[in-house]
């Protein structure tokens, strides 16, 4: 049996550790990859066996899940082993923005590119723990986004990024506004004229009899003045409907009685001048 030990990134890993074991559970051969990640294991009866890896040999990198290996006779069975790397432990935790807080109920996912790799939500003590999976040696880049928020407190919609390494720790902390609420206005009694009943009035709403067609069609009195009065004959005065004869009446008796007025005061004048002449003749 031959096996070829390999990291995620296509690395060969030595120093991993393997041990095999029979189908009655009693351990059949060990060993450990070499240089070039390498580990040959001879001898064995054809059979099922159960392979485990008892160590990586990396720090940066985890265990394989044991698995059933078939030994056929004749064969040499070639097996290729990729050891992952370890996982970030990541802690999460919820914090009121201005206490400090820590608030529980806050659900977060955490992913890298496109892909959600984990989900936590916080509990009674306002932290979540959980194993972020990575595929580099180096620190890899993730994203973490808010899609519930505690009781009374606003999701927050903007993602967060930060970095992680195989095997270490790291803590993300997410903060929460309160939710804004406006309080009910409060209602005051109040002297203005537009808080007072008013008493009824008529409105064009209320029921105010139209005036019927023959009413709004019967013509009013001027209309019926001017429609029956006579037609002024060609070439005398327009009628300015008030009758001129007592005025012409008037001005002539006036005329009369001045020139009478004027008479009596020539004969007048007459009389004085033939006495004056008189009396100067004695």
């Amino acid at each position: 049996m031959a096996i070829l030990k390999k990291d995620p990134g296509g690395d060969v890993l030595a120093g991993a550790a393997f041990t095999l074991f029979d189908s009655a559970g009693k351990e059949a051969a060990s060993g450990q990859t070499n240089a070039q990640g390498q580990l040959a294991l001879h001898d064995l009866v054809p059979g099922v066996y159960r392979l485990k890896e008892t160590s990586s040999g990396r720090r940066l990198h985890d265990t394989v899940d044991d698995q059933d290996v078939i030994i056929t006779p004749g064969a040499d069975t070639p097996l290729t082993i990729v050891d992952p790397f370890k996982d970030a432990s990541v802690l999460l935790k919820a914090k009121d923005d201005k206490t400090g807080k820590l608030l529980a109920g806050s659900t977060v996912n955490i992913g890298s590119g496109d892909k959600t790799l984990l989900t936590l939500t916080t509990g009674s003590d306002g932290t979540a723990s959980g194993k972020l999976p990575l595929i580099s040696r180096t620190s890899s880049d993730f994203w973490v986004k808010q899609v519930k928020a505690p009781d009374g407190y606003e999701i927050y919609k903007p993602s967060k990024a930060f970095k992680a390494k195989p095997g270490d720790p790291v803590t993300v902390t997410v903060t929460h506004v309160k939710t804004t609420t406006t309080p009910p206005p409060t209602e005051k009694p109040t002297d203005k004229l537009s808080d007072r009943p008013t008493p009824d009035k008529p409105g064009k709403d209320e029921d105010t009899p139209p005036l019927s067609a023959s009413a709004s069609a019967t013509p009013t009195t001027d209309e019926t003045a001017s429609s029956t009065a006579a037609p002024t004959p060609a070439g005398s005065l327009a009628h300015t409907g008030a009758d001129a004869t007592p005025w012409m009446i008037g001005g002539a008796g006036v005329l009369i009685a001045a020139g009478g007025g004027a008479l009596f005061a020539a004969r007048r004048r007459r009389t004085d001048e033939s006495a004056d002449d008189g009396s100067g003749e004695n």
